[in-house]
């Protein structure tokens, strides 16, 4: 039987001229695509979550309309994950050009675009725009994280450093964080959330400077001799049964919904149960988006032959304990820990749910990993309807919000189950490690 790879397949025919940044430094390359993700994703998709107490305050929306403006958000990365999914199947030579690194500058360009879009004039008066504007800051992220993942994953195990790809998943997290303490100032300093869309979009534009040049050409690098070989036999390595790629695809699109709520109203919830003079409800968010930061750095010390369904049973049952810590204890002190535990596998998921994407299809990995991207955003809409269908049908507010966060940390443990299925029915057997330092592995199924 032949072997699947845990690392990114390197494309041997790809021209050399055609890596245009093939000289850029693997350090660099995971800098600009941690930068990259902390526009499209910190920014473009949750700085929502900090400005929405403003908004509120400003009386510019209600919270269900805040609920229905994440929902377009999250409908925007569904409908960008689907674009990337059937783009290289569809219409590869559209791909050719509208390769990963096009897709990542433009997504995060547009992501810059839309964030000031939120506060201009025209928006204010037609709240009707923010929908449209936050649905296409969810297109952006969706394609951005497609583009930065696939070019930064394949270009830096090209270049022997692939353990470096988990920094580029510390940018959403460092993204939160930034905005989030940001967000917890301009509260303090009594500022409007306009302001607060332009100072992050600002932000946004002055992070994209240094990065634009090092996100260029294509992901591959010419490779030769004994390396070729080994890198053709790879690339034409057989797929996973199409049971265990249906399992991953499930279980990854579970946990979109299992956080998806405390990433959507955390500060909502924290202003709602503690006292109203606490400085600690806007803190939260941002003690998530550290929390992500530390756990994709930890993440890096993963060795390549470890299971990643095991590691991924652990980070969902983490996340589960830290939304059911804030349900069991509603204080400042329960608040904080389970903002930890929330944020610590935050983007350790998406690291590890997109490299088990590719080892399971070695062969189409970035349109699985855009399918598997897919099946999470299906999960992240899911959350905000059904936090204002049970606030609608809640005698007390809170206990809306007590239910979606149960739902949604019971989908975690159910997401950890279906990869503890699949450690059983496929277990993998190490059967080596190939040239460059990549471990090799056989599907053997139970009988």
């Amino acid at each position: 039987m032949k072997a699947i790879p845990l690392e990114p397949v390197v494309d041997p025919s790809v021209p050399a001229q055609s890596t245009a940044s093939g000289s850029v430094q693997p350090w660099a390359i995971a800098f600009a695509g941690m930068a990259s993700l902390a526009i499209a994703m910190g920014i473009g998709r949750f700085a929502f979550t900090p400005l929405l107490p403003m908004m509120l305050h400003d009386g510019t929306l209600t919270l269900a309309q805040g609920s229905w403006l994440a929902t377009a958000n999250y409908l925007g990365y569904l409908a960008g994950a689907l674009f990337g999914m059937a783009l290289p199947w569809l219409a590869p030579r559209a791909y050719a050009v509208l390769h990963p690194a096009v897709l990542a500058k433009l997504g995060i360009a547009f992501t810059a675009i839309f964030t000031v879009a939120m506060a201009l004039p025209l928006s204010l008066a037609s709240p009707g725009l923010w929908t449209a504007l936050r649905f296409g800051a969810g297109v952006c992220s969706a394609i951005t994280l497609l583009g930065v993942a696939s070019w930064c994953m394949v270009r830096l195990a090209a270049l022997g450093r692939a353990e470096l790809a988990a920094l580029i998943f510390a940018g959403p997290g460092m993204g939160i964080l930034l905005t989030g303490l940001f967000a917890s100032g301009m509260v303090k300093l009594q500022w409007h959330a306009t302001s607060g869309w332009l100072l992050f979009a600002v932000l946004a534009l002055l992070m994209c400077i240094p990065i634009w040049p090092v996100i260029a050409g294509r992901a591959a690098l010419p490779v030769t001799g004994a390396n070729a070989a080994t890198t053709a036999s790879v690339a034409h390595a057989p797929a996973a049964p199409v049971p265990a790629r249906v399992l991953h695809a499930v279980a990854y699109g579970l946990s979109g919904l299992g956080y998806i709520v405390s990433a959507t109203f955390l500060p909502v919830i924290a202003r709602a149960v503690l006292p109203g003079d606490s400085i600690w409800a806007d803190l939260f968010w941002p003690i998530a988006g550290l929390g992500a930061v530390v756990g994709i750095v930890l993440s890096v010390r993963a060795k390549p032959h470890w299971d990643r369904r095991w590691l991924l049973i652990a980070a969902y049952l983490v996340q589960a304990s830290g939304i059911a810590l804030g349900l069991l204890l509603p204080t400042t002190l329960g608040f904080a820990l389970g903002s930890v535990l929330l944020g610590l596998p935050f983007t350790v998921i998406t690291f590890f749910g997109l490299q088990e994407a590719r080892r399971l299809w070695p062969t189409s990995a970035d349109s699985f990993v855009a399918l598997v991207s897919v099946l999470y955003g299906i999960g992240q809409i899911a959350g905000p309807p059904m936090v204002a269908w049970l606030l609608h049908h809640s005698a007390e507010g809170s206990k809306g919000f007590e239910r979606g966060l149960g739902l949604a940390a019971a989908s975690l443990v159910v997401g950890a189950g279906m990869y503890l299925v699949s450690v059983v029915v496929w277990p993998l057997r190490l059967a080596g490690s190939r040239p460059g330092g990549r471990v090799t592995f056989f599907f053997q199924k139970r009988k």
